[in-house]
Parts: C-alpha cells; sequence; structure tokens
C-alpha cells in the first residue's frame, strides 16, 4: 500500500502549508544568522552576541515542527520485525494499538507543554498529574526574558497585557517556549489524522515502511550503473 500522503480538506491543507513553510523559513534563518555570525567574526572579528541563542531557539522550532512533519509524510522510524511477521489483520491491529499509545502521550505532551509555557504567559498551569483536572494559581514568569535576544518592536504589546506595563529589556521568553504547547498539539492533530487513515486502510502504519530501504538500495544500485 502507498504510504505518499495526500491532503484533503482546507484544515489539512492550511495545516501542510503552514508546516511546510516555517520549516522552509527557519533552515533559512538558521543558515542566514550562522553564515552573518562566521562572515563577521573571521573577518570583521566581531560577533552576533545574539546569534547563538537565536539559532538554538530556530532550532528547537525546527525539532518541533519536523516530528509533526515526519507524522504527516510517515518518515518516523520504528522496529518492525515482529509485526511483519502478522497477517494482515494483526498488522492492522497493532497499528492502532500504537496509535492509541501515540495518542496518549501526546495528549500527555499537550499538558505538559502547556503547564511548562502558562506561567510564562501569565496564565495558569492545569492541575493532575496526567491528566487536566483544572487550573491553580502558578507563579507569575511573564518576566523572565532571554539571555541575549534583543526585544522585538512589534510583540511591544505583550508588555501591559502580562507584564504590567514594564517593559523588556530582551525578548520575553513567553514568545520562544510557546512553540512547546502549539508543537504538542500539532503533533496531537497529526497523530489523529494518521489514526483516520490508518482506520480506513489508507495508510499502513505510523513508521516508515521497509519498502523505503529497498527504493534506496535500488536508487543507490542504478547511481552504480550510471
Amino acid at each position: 500500500m502507498s504510504q505518499n500522503y495526500q491532503p484533503s480538506g482546507p484544515v489539512s491543507r492550511f495545516v501542510d502549508e503552514l508546516e511546510e513553510t516555517a520549516i522552509a523559513v527557519l533552515l533559512g534563518l538558521m543558515t542566514l544568522v550562522t553564515f552573518a555570525n562566521v562572515v563577521l567574526r573571521y573577518v570583521f572579528n566581531e560577533t552576533l552576541i545574539w546569534g547563538l541563542e537565536t539559532t538554538l531557539i530556530l532550532f528547537a522550532w525546527l525539532v518541533l515542527f519536523g516530528v509533526s512533519y515526519c507524522v504527516k509524510v510517515t518518515a518516523h522510524l520504528g522496529v518492525d520485525a515482529i509485526t511483519n511477521l502478522l497477517p494482515p489483520k494483526g498488522k492492522y491491529v497493532a497499528a492502532l494499538i500504537a496509535c492509541a499509545v501515540s495518542l496518549a502521550y501526546a495528549l500527555l505532551l499537550c499538558k505538559g507543554a502547556w503547564d511548562y509555557w502558562a506561567p510564562f504567559a501569565a496564565l495558569d498551569a492545569t492541575t493532575g498529574r496526567w491528566f487536566p483536572t483544572g487550573f491553580e494559581d502558578t507563579r507569575d514568569r511573564a518576566f523572565y526574558v532571554t539571555d541575549q535576544v534583543p526585544m522585538l518592536e512589534i510583540f511591544r504589546w505583550l508588555e501591559p497585557l502580562i507584564n504590567m506595563g514594564e517593559e523588556y529589556e530582551k525578548l520575553p521568553r513567553v514568545i520562544p517556549y510557546a512553540m512547546l504547547p502549539f508543537g504538542c498539539a500539532l503533533l496531537l492533530f497529526r497523530l489523529v489524522q494518521a489514526t483516520v487513515e490508518i482506520a480506513r486502510g489508507t495508510r499502513d502504519s505510523l513508521i516508515v515502511s521497509h519498502e523505503a530501504e529497498d527504493d534506496v538500495e535500488a536508487v543507490s544500485h542504478m547511481n552504480k550503473d550510471a
């Protein structure tokens, strides 16, 4: 069965474009900042003091976008030595079990991501160890800022909203950390989408098939022959 992803529906197409555009932009910005820093350091003996931290933030965002993107295109690696021994129906049941476990894990990630990010946005974290049972007052961390990344003027509206009108000298952590709940929600969306596809029989599993290895080997032989 083909593992090629085919988007369907306006929401799915919007998320597809969002992921692909974000990944391209993040890669471009990382390359640009790193290249500029190298030129400044070795040619002008200067440096972008905020360059390294910015690159780390962009890389973290890229990883979180990549996790959901790999679910979409079935690029996550996995061990299927046992499931390949099962009959088709057994593979189908095993795939659905894997989906259920992955969905539960994604939900836990969403709760954890929200609880970590919420205090930086002057919001309340959830109660309950495993599942949200309500909200509780948490220590306000909206005044926490990054180490070196300068404050961008387009985010000044956050100051009266969450920082009691106090000016931010550096970029507040609420902005880079916002990718945590967003990325986990995006992963949950992709896992729900994949579960529906597997249940309908239009997709085999959550992980890349060994057929991909055969395709790579075939292309490798073609290149050698050429």
